[in-house]
C-alpha cells in the first residue's frame, strides 16, 4: 500500500479487520486503528479471538467500515502480528490517543476501572 493509500485509510473512525481461522474462513471485526510510521496499530482484549487468530497466522485484510461493521470500501491485504516491545506498545498508544482524542481517554479510564487494562494486546498491521 503506498503512503497516499495509508493516509485515506488513516483518515477512518473505523476499520474491519479480518483475521483467518485455521480453516482459512474469515473473521471480520470493527476495531480503532491509527498509523505510526508505516504501519497501523489496534487494541484489542488480550484474550480476544483476533489474538488467537493471529498467534495461529499473520494474515489479514482491512477495509474502511462504519462503526457496525459495514464495510464501506476496499480491502486491502497484509500480515499482522502481537507486540510485545514497550516502545513500539508506546508508540501504538500514542497514535490511538492522538487520532481518537478523548474517545481513547475514556477507553482507557474505563479500562482501567474494570481493571482490562494490563490485559490488552496491540497488534501491528503492515498494509
Amino acid at each position: 500500500m503506498d503512503d497516499a493509500g495509508r493516509r485515506a485509510l488513516d483518515r477512518e473512525s473505523y476499520v474491519s479487520l479480518a483475521t483467518f481461522r485455521k480453516s482459512g474462513k474469515a473473521v471480520e471485526t470493527p476495531v480503532w486503528c491509527a498509523r505510526a510510521g508505516e504501519h497501523f496499530y489496534v487494541f484489542t482484549e488480550g484474550d480476544a479471538g483476533k489474538v488467537k487468530r493471529l498467534r495461529n497466522g499473520s494474515r489479514i485484510r482491512v477495509a474502511p467500515c462504519t462503526a457496525l461493521g459495514r464495510v464501506t470500501g476496499e480491502w486491502v491485504e497484509g500480515s499482522g502480528r502481537i507486540v510485545d516491545e514497550a516502545a513500539t506498545v508506546a508508540t501504538a498508544y500514542a497514535a490511538l490517543r492522538a487520532k481518537y482524542g478523548w474517545q481513547m481517554w475514556l477507553a482507557d479510564a474505563l479500562s482501567r476501572l474494570t481493571g482490562r487494562y494490563d490485559k490488552r494486546a496491540i497488534l501491528e498491521l503492515a498494509l
